[in-house]
């Protein structure tokens, strides 16, 4: 298997108003170190699973939405914990219907996607799934 992983990072504030969150119950900021993994088994002629700058700036479309926005008020958000594990989902679903629209020209071959979130140097979550 194949795979290439770009990266970028958002900034983001918002609040899990639940008491399984404790502290993190309240407004708060956090920058996550997204990572998108693009798998594919096998390569083009070109030697490419899909083009690096393809990929960072599908995952870069994606994220603006979020750069800097309070979550809480973002559509689509409503009534929902914006844990990482969500807004891992919510990325891989955009980068995913990137995939299949074609707009990374990847010719069909990403088979599998894996979206990461680093919210510190010691934790992070993922949503990997076949496209």
């Amino acid at each position: 298997m194949f795979a290439v992983e770009v990266r970028d990072h958002v900034m983001i504030a918002h609040s899990l108003p639940a008491p399984v969150f404790g502290p993190a119950q309240g407004r708060h900021g956090a920058t996550f170190v997204v990572d998108a993994a693009f798998f594919a088994e096998e390569i083009d002629a070109h030697g490419l699973v899909v083009d690096i700058g393809r990929a960072t700036e599908a995952l870069g479309a994606v994220l603006a939405p979020l750069r800097y926005a309070d979550l809480d008020a973002v559509p689509g958000f409503e009534g929902k914990f914006t844990t990482t594990e969500f807004l891992c989902r919510h990325i891989f679903e955009g980068l995913a219907a990137a995939l299949r629209a074609g707009g990374l020209g990847d010719g069909g071959r990403v088979r599998r996607l894996r979206v990461s979130l680093a919210e510190s140097h010691v934790a992070r979550a993922w949503y990997e799934a076949a496209i």
